[in-house]
């Protein structure tokens, strides 16, 4: 392995003291024309890159911020990290960005990670719904934003979507169409946004005036696409059949809809489909897909936003939890049905 060049190197190679290499790094203009030419064809010579996290430390002050999320495997996550970065770097800042694959045990390492490394804040989507990890981190006196999660416990700033809104749109939708037999395709039912969404897809089922509606619920352990053939698979072996299927998010439909596809059932004239979170695949989708959309990427700015105001001017600065409003937008997966 190769060794580090320092600046004392550097100083050596070009004949001038340590105090002149800080100054052409960090303020050329102070420096003549000549030394500094000197200094710099040192640096380029030996290859010297100076230590950041050194400059960041003694500057009391880090250019870092970390995100951390649930699942990067999830374009909806990718989507959030997207807005948050654009913002970051506008601001002159990096992001650290971590996957805590739903685990309280592995947000807890990356939290301590972004402590010892200092970071300015942490933008997070707790998977400790308790808040107690949350908490532990936030006496390092680091500020934190909560992205697409809600921890009541939790002290800062949060940026969420109405789930329970989100999910009544779309069965209010099925049910707009003339399904009456609906399934509820959820993932583990531990986790706040998948228990949000039943109760607002249970809600649009109760307020149906007359004989009402049934909707049976398959709860999956996971939510990607592998969990989405899964549940496809159950929901192939019932009898009867549902004609319509609203799941907890995209994933989860599209490996529904290959299950539902390799079986030959016709989508939407046998069973109509609704996912949740409108990512990018959703529409790209053989069937495309109907979905609540989630702001994923306006979520990443403000949420970012909120935390580069508290970190800039923590004296000013208001704690605020932003809910955002969900929207439904029909793709042919729902088409109304045939008389």
């Amino acid at each position: 392995m190769g060794r580090t060049v320092g600046i004392k190197e550097v100083a050596r190679a070009a004949g001038v003291s340590v105090g002149t290499v800080s100054n052409v790094i960090n303020r050329p203009a102070t420096v003549a024309e000549d030394t500094r030419r000197r200094v710099q064809a040192a640096i380029e010579q030996l290859g010297y890159v100076r230590s950041e996290s050194a400059r960041q430390l003694r500057a009391g002050r880090s250019r870092l911020i970390g995100l951390l999320v649930l699942d990067m495997a999830n374009p909806f996550f990718a989507d959030v990290a997207t807005g948050a970065e654009r913002v970051a770097r506008a601001a002159g800042l990096g992001v650290m960005l971590c996957n805590s694959a739903h685990s309280p045990a592995e947000e807890a390492a990356y939290l301590s990670m972004f402590a010892e490394h200092r970071v300015r804040g942490v933008l997070v989507t707790p998977a400790d719904t308790t808040g107690e990890t949350l908490a532990a981190f936030q006496r390092h006196g680091i500020p934190s934003v909560c992205v697409d999660r809600l921890v009541p416990s939790a002290e800062g700033c949060s940026v969420s979507v109405d789930d329970v809104r989100g999910a009544a749109l779309a069965v209010r939708h099925l049910l707009d169409a003339g399904h009456r037999d609906l399934a509820h395709v959820s993932g583990p039912m531990q986790l706040t946004q998948c228990r949000e969404r039943h109760t607002g897809a249970c809600r649009a089922v109760a307020a149906l005036p007359g004989a009402g509606a049934t909707l049976r619920h398959l709860e999956t352990d996971r939510m990607d696409v592998a969990a989405g053939r899964d549940a496809g698979a159950r929901l192939l072996g019932m009898s009867p059949r549902p004609t319509a299927v609203f799941c907890a998010n995209d994933l989860l439909a599209l490996g529904v809809l290959q299950a539902l596809y390799g079986a030959g059932v016709a989508v939407p004239e046998e069973m109509a489909l609704v996912g949740y979170d409108d990512i990018e695949f959703a529409a790209a989708a053989a069937v495309p897909l109907t979905s609540v959309r989630r702001p994923a990427r306006r979520m990443g700015r403000i949420a970012a936003e909120l935390l580069i105001e508290e970190t800039t001017a923590p004296a000013a600065h208001h704690h605020h939890r932003i809910v955002l409003p969900p929207e439904l937008v029909a793709r042919t997966s729902t088409l109304p049905r045939r008389a």
